[in-house]
């Protein structure tokens, strides 16, 4: 029957003013105390349903006994109203006392997915006072909660007693899973006008045991986002700290800012405080971090150190995010420490780095073009008091802009580059390997002000010869106010307040992709020529060094137009790049992939064979007229297997130079990875002697739940084995457990080896523990 008359239906509003409530103190034991908007309340527990919503009640059978003054519905009864869905055996309505009965295998569906359970419901019609017999409710983020019963009473409080809360993920499709943990308690009580969720008597039972006791806990319910209050306790253990038990509490200031405090006891250093305050604006968000501790025992690290020369330690750092439009963000992260080590010897969660790097920042990013400015400082942390690396470091100024235009310009893409770099230095960096002196940055400031513009356009040529001419022009512009590196430097520096110089260079590749179709499979085999006619580069080795240190010669760069990683360096004199790319596809999901090629050097200055600071061209494989070969290999299986092979080949005698070769498997149940990297002694760049190093990690489950893994690294040439770890975890996305053992060797010394162990134990919606580090980074490359 349809029904449209909703002030009528005082039966169908009780019964489902029933299932919001029940919802409504499911959701709250899922907060788990911590701090949530107490803006956001609700004032009644009423469904939000329009009064002119229709109504649908199904039955075998309704009843109405004008004498008793009572309507029954019964058999199979299924009402539907404003997203709601009902399902009993039989409802009941007394119009003398105004109650509602409902028995039989209740089930409520709310609009939100949320199921409620119950055998017996008797309600008043306002749903002010009542009782549920035998409930249980399931919730959409597959939380359980389950009662022997439950009373309404006063309009505001909704009391379950001998409840059980759970949470339980994998139950979504294994029902007769039964999930590690559950809390149980005599009486937990929902109060409607103070938001809150009490729990009385209640025991935390881990493998069906309990293994803590809580008389008496008060939390908010799920319409309060954030409450002030004391979060789940953090535990810590460190030789030199001792154990640590943190007990952080979450301050909700205003809608718009929050903080929260923890205060941490070390057995063998006192307290630690911590604080961190967040404020978020209409565009964008601010944090500020403090920490700071007085020492009891700073003898207990190592003589000498920063550690144990400090007694009074803090820091203070301040983060800041910003969105000015769609486009354009800026912000900025800043340490400040009483002393060079206080953050990494405490290990504060995003400070404890070796290196902490304090930038401000605008950026803008268009369709067409990118804006970033940065200003820089690197914070070394370090224990030596003497320590100078920090003043070796850098302070820096950086601006990049990228612009391509809209429209082509005869028929080609033109972009333009900008660079500014500003440097400050306050102390030499330089280092001597086996007599050779490198000048990694000298004393003094620099600035760099570099614009690049770039055209190229593609023809394709009858037949499928693809051309592509290219002309580039750069000018850098350089003021120079650094100490000349002396007569160590065996190269030409140029010792001027300002230097300009310019690259002209005009290139043209060729590509001839070449086709081959089988009955299953594709295969494009395509030879590749370049050509780039340059002059000298200007002033080659003669000038800082900052951005282009790192250089390595392998397939990937090998058709680059300039082959250094930064802007200090130029690419000059004419040279030509030979290879052929390799692409295979087949239809039973393999897939082959392939690079090999060399470089020649055709005419003018080569600029890695030039003197330079820190030697960056040295032994790379292009400091000759024939370069060594290069070639890198892949193949990618549909069974999850993989494997790739690169390589640099000495170019007269074949000699391997540098090797990656890795082979990997992601299945299921187990996954593993083989590395092996070989790369040859580079003296006159700062590598004495050879390195050669195996690297396997490996990951096994061996029941639904249960993973163990493991990795290792060995050092070939020094026969030792330089890092390895293992551990267990159990995960059913509910409950998370894992420990971890890693042990790091330091191969210069013969001091004790380096060990630690690590555990964590998580139950999703209540918190995590945590004791050590259990991140193993080993497994990351697979």
């Amino acid at each position: 029957m349809a029904v449209g008359n909703r002030k009528r239906m005082k039966l169908i509003n009780a019964t489902l003013l029933a299932g919001v409530a029940l919802h409504t103190l499911a959701m709250g034991i899922n907060a788990p105390a911590l701090a949530q908007d107490t803006s956001a309340r609700i004032d009644s527990l009423q469904p939000n349903i329009p009064a002119d919503e229709k109504l649908l009640l199904s039955a075998n059978e309704l009843v109405y006994n004008r004498d008793a003054e009572t309507v029954t519905v019964r058999g199979n009864v299924q009402i539907e109203y404003g997203g709601y869905k009902m399902v009993a055996r039989q409802v009941v309505y007394d119009q003398k006392s105004g109650r509602i009965m409902a028995t039989g295998e209740i089930q409520l569906i709310e609009p939100d997915g949320n199921i409620v359970y119950a055998d017996k419901m008797d309600v008043t019609d306002d749903f002010g006072n009542g009782f549920v017999q035998a409930l249980r409710i399931e919730t959409t983020d597959l939380t359980r909660l389950a009662a022997e019963s439950g009373e309404r009473r006063n309009g505001e409080e909704f009391i379950l007693n001998k409840a059980v809360y759970t949470a339980c993920t994998p139950c979504n499709i294994k029902p007769e899973h039964r999930s590690l943990w559950h809390i149980k308690a005599e009486r937990v009580i929902q109060n409607g006008r103070t938001h809150t969720i009490r729990l009385e008597n209640a025991h935390f039972e881990l493998f069906g045991k309990p293994i803590a006791y809580i008389p008496v806990m008060e939390i908010p319910d799920h319409t309060v986002k954030r409450k002030s209050g004391f979060l789940f306790p953090k535990f810590r253990y460190a030789q030199k700290l001792g154990a640590g038990v943190g007990v952080p509490y979450y301050w909700a200031i205003s809608p718009y800012m929050d903080a929260t405090l923890t205060a941490t006891g070390l057995t063998r250093q006192g307290f630690l405080l911590e604080g961190e305050f967040r404020q978020s604006f209409h565009n964008g968000l601010h944090t500020l971090n403090v920490a700071g501790i007085s020492q009891l025992d700073k003898d207990q690290f190592t003589p000498g150190t920063v550690d144990a020369e400090e007694t009074n330690r803090g820091m203070v750092a301040s983060k800041g995010e910003f969105e000015i439009n769609p486009r354009w963000t800026f912000g900025w992260n800043v340490l400040v420490q009483s002393d060079a080590n206080f953050a990494k010897t405490y290990d504060l969660e995003s400070f404890d780095g070796t290196t902490y790097v304090n930038q401000a920042y605008l950026t803008g990013l268009g369709k067409r073009n990118y804006f970033d400015l940065r200003a820089f400082y690197f914070d070394i942390q370090d224990a030596d008091p003497n320590s100078i690396e920090e003043n070796q470091q850098p302070a820096a100024q950086v601006l990049d802009y990228s612009y391509t235009a809209p429209q082509s310009v005869l028929g080609g893409e033109l972009n333009a580059d900008v660079n500014l770099t500003n440097i400050k230095r306050n102390r030499l960096d330089n280092i001597n390997v086996l007599g050779v002196e490198r000048f990694r940055g000298l004393e003094g400031t620099s600035h760099r002000l570099t614009a690049e513009l770039e055209w190229k356009r593609t023809f394709i040529a009858p037949g499928g010869l693809v051309l592509t001419p290219l002309l580039a022009a750069r000018g850098d512009a350089l003021g120079l106010s650094m100490d000349d590196p002396g007569p160590d430097y065996t190269g030409n520096y140029i010792d001027s307040d300002a230097a300009t110089r310019r690259m002209l260079t005009a290139g043209l590749e060729a590509r001839y992709p070449i086709l081959f179709a089988g009955e299953n499979s594709s295969h494009v085999l395509e030879p590749i020529g370049q050509i780039y006619a340059r002059p000298d580069e200007q002033h080659a080795g003669g000038l800082p060094n900052e951005d282009a240190q790192s250089f390595v010669f392998d397939a990937t760069n090998l058709f680059d137009r300039d082959k250094f990683s930064g802007f200090d360096r130029i690419e000059g004199g004419t040279r030509a790049n030979l290879g052929i790319r390799y692409t295979g596809n087949f239809d039973n999901g393999y897939g082959l992939r392939a690079i090999a090629g060399q470089s020649f050097h055709l005419g003018g200055l080569n600029s890695f064979a030039t003197d330079d600071l820190v030697k960056v061209g040295a032994d790379s494989g292009l400091e000759t007229k024939s370069s060594d070969y290069v070639a890198m290999f892949g193949i990618d299986a549909p069974s999850g297997l993989m494997a790739s092979l690169s390589g640099r080949l000495d170019e007269s005698d074949f000699d391997l130079r540098r090797a990656d070769a890795t082979v990997g498997y992601l299945g299921l149940t187990w996954q593993a990875a083989l590395t092996y990297t070989r790369i040859e002694a580079q003296p006159i760049y700062g590598s004495p002697s050879d390195q050669d190093e195996i690297q396997t990690a490996a990951a096994f489950r061996f029941h639904d739940y249960w993973s163990v893994f493991g990795a290792l690294t060995y050092d070939i040439n020094n026969d030792v084995i330089s890092r390895n770890g293992f551990g267990i975890t159990y995960d059913d996305q509910d409950t998370l457990f894992s420990i971890v053992y890693q042990q790091e060797r330091d191969t210069d010394s013969s001091v004790a080896n380096d060990w630690s162990i690590g555990a964590r134990i998580s139950f999703r919606t209540l918190g995590d523990i945590d004791v050590g580090d259990t991140t193993f980074e080993e497994l990351d490359y697979y």
